[in-house]
């Protein structure tokens, strides 16, 4: 049987010279400088470059002036240094070169649709389409070795820590988790579908309630939801659930984790985690995932917009809404035409508006600023800490509104400014999550996080008095404004979980339903728990900086949720339509 290699062609330095290499890989590059012929050779772990010298093998040369891009070659010859002004500094392997005396080619290959190079401009959806292509570039070829790396990490950490990794079903049964299930017919069940799981939210429950004390899984997940630069519509889940943990628990092992996840990239991070209350977080920040790499809070400027001369503000004010703004430290250069795509910008959030000062020599100047007076807008500037060539930016709206406003301006106007770095983590613990949110159109009370979510223990007396102030034991783990962690305390108690269904007026019908077989298993002893979960394509992302979580997935779909490469969803022969019981409508 023939040998394909000896060793991988990134792994080759100055200490192997001398030695004899067997290498296989593709021709990244081929350079014929008349005599010699020099071929980059490329394999997943990085290039080395070989050399064809006549005067070393005559065969070996006229079989590489055939070489063309992407060709499959093996080649055996005899490590050597580099001569000194030879030597690539940018190259892993750039201290070493193969003198070859043997060229195989095992296989020719036609011209790639696009250059197998970093340097090329090739767009996403290209390749996308050749995704076997792309990933023979170094880029890509890094990114699904840590992905790997990873895995290892988490499987290792877990496995330390007494837990099992446990496998659960694809085909489910349909459970409400907030986003649409993918649905699967039964060919042997006229009518009825299997759903594919969303999470394994209530099966990791029942694990529990079966003494397995310690669950994990490395799991695919599926949602029907609109794909965006950090979602995809098949997933991969780290999911977890421990028996008799406390919520301290829970974060102690996931931190853990997380040291040694960013221990990849060289990483040392401080933990425990800082913890912020959830209505805190929405408070400065507009959201519950805040990015604490750069500060420019929200700033709350009821009491200067009350005494103002503004109607804008005072009008919605005495309709019970609220004022609120954010200073964007050195922005105040901002032309007109940037101030009005900021508007724009918040425009698109809900916000009616959007009113700006800047601060020049020490005052506050802006065409609403005639409606202040002095002692207010001293007052607005010691508040918001303005300084000279600072933007002062306010929204008045309802509270939503003006959180979903400034906190997404916040994340813009840091783009535009530059302010967060990349090469920094900021890691924080989201808490005391209001348990529930009022539906407008249905008037009732919804789950913040899912019906099994706990409520928090000195909360439980506000559950038939005011439901709105009731906190739960959710919590969600954020990385520079992205959430990568989320996962709660569950109910265990019977009558605890009747109240909860009670509030959100979930019939025991409807209850049965949904969750019998759930609320069966309850009834049989079921033991204090709680989980949380982590998309592990999200992590790959901030570990490998990359901006589109279609760059860490190895066969992602499209933003309309379609596989460029197999072209998936298509239709299929009416033969297996028949099989399933189902007749298809007709697009109009």
């Amino acid at each position: 049987m023939p040998t394909y290699r000896t060793s991988y062609c990134g792994d080759l330095r100055a200490e192997h010279e001398g030695t004899r290499q067997i290498l296989t890989g593709w021709a990244a590059k081929r350079r014929d400088h008349g005599g010699c012929i020099f071929i980059d050779l490329r394999d997943r772990t990085g290039v080395v470059q070989l050399v064809l010298d006549p005067a070393i093998n005559e065969k070996a040369h006229e079989e590489a002036a055939k070489v063309r891009s992407e060709y499959v070659l093996k080649i055996e010859g005899s490590a050597r240094r580099r001569l000194e002004g030879a030597i690539n500094p940018k190259l892993a392997t750039g201290e070493i070169e193969i003198a070859v005396d043997s060229l195989e080619i095992l296989n020719k290959a036609e011209t790639p649709p696009f250059a197998i190079d970093e340097e090329a401009n090739v767009d996403q959806d290209t390749r996308m389409q050749y995704r076997y292509l792309d990933m023979r570039m170094p880029r890509a070829a890094n990114v699904m070795r840590l992905r790997h790396q990873a895995s290892q990490v988490i499987r290792r950490h877990f496995d330390e820590l007494g837990f099992l990794e446990i496998e659960t079903p694809f085909l489910t049964k349909s459970t409400p988790e907030g986003a649409r299930d993918f649905l699967v017919p039964s060919r042997l069940q006229a009518g009825h579908f299997y759903a594919l799981p969303q999470s394994p939210q209530i099966f990791k429950q029942l694990l529990m309630v079966a003494g397995m004390d310690r669950y994990f899984q490395i799991v695919r997940c599926f949602r029907d939801e609109s794909t965006r630069s950090n979602r995809q519509i098949e997933f991969t889940q780290i999911d977890v659930e421990m028996s008799f943990a406390t919520q301290e628990d829970i974060f102690e092992t996931v931190e853990g984790l997380t040291a040694k996840l960013w221990r990849l990239i060289d990483v040392e991070i401080q933990t425990p985690f800082l913890r912020m209350p959830f209505a805190e977080a929405v408070a400065n920040y507009g959201t519950d995932k805040p990015d604490l790499r750069y500060d420019m809070r929200l700033v709350d400027i009821a009491p200067e917009a009350e005494s103002s001369e503004f109607r804008v503000f005072r009008s919605v004010l005495e309709s019970g809404g609220m004022t609120k703004g954010l200073r964007a430290e050195g922005a105040g250069s901002f032309s007109r035409r940037e101030i009005d795509e900021l508007t724009a910008f918040v425009g698109q959030r809900g916000a009616k508006g959007l009113a700006w000062m800047r601060c020049v020599d020490g005052k506050l100047e802006s065409p609403i600023a005639r409606f202040f007076s002095q002692e207010d807008l001293d007052s607005l500037s010691r508040r918001m800490e303005a300084r000279d060539g600072d933007l002062l930016l306010f929204v008045a709206d309802q509270p939503k509104t003006v959180h979903q406003a400034l906190g997404d301006l916040r994340v813009e106007l840091a783009k535009r400014l530059d302010l967060a770095d990349p090469n920094r983590y900021e890691f924080v613990w989201i808490v005391d999550f209001p348990l529930v949110e009022w539906n407008d159109d249905e008037h009732r009370w919804n789950p913040l996080h899912h019906p099994f979510t706990s409520p928090h223990p000195d909360d439980l007396h506000l559950l038939g008095k005011d439901p709105s102030k009731a906190r739960s034991l959710q919590y969600d783990l954020t990385i520079n404004g992205q959430e990568v962690w989320g996962g709660s305390v569950r109910i265990h108690q019977s009558e605890v979980q009747e109240r909860i269904f009670d509030l959100l007026q979930i019939s025991e019908e409807e209850q049965r339903i949904k969750f019998g077989f759930l609320l069966d298993a309850l009834k049989y002893g079921a033991p204090p728990h709680g989980g949380i979960a982590s998309g592990l394509d999200r992590i790959i992302m901030l570990l490998t900086g990359e901006s589109s979580i279609r760059e860490v997935i190895p066969f992602p779909k499209t933003q309309g949720g379609v596989c460029p490469l197999t072209n998936a969803p298509t239709p299929v022969d009416p033969e297996q339509l028949d099989e399933v019981h189902i007749q298809p409508i007709e697009d109009e």
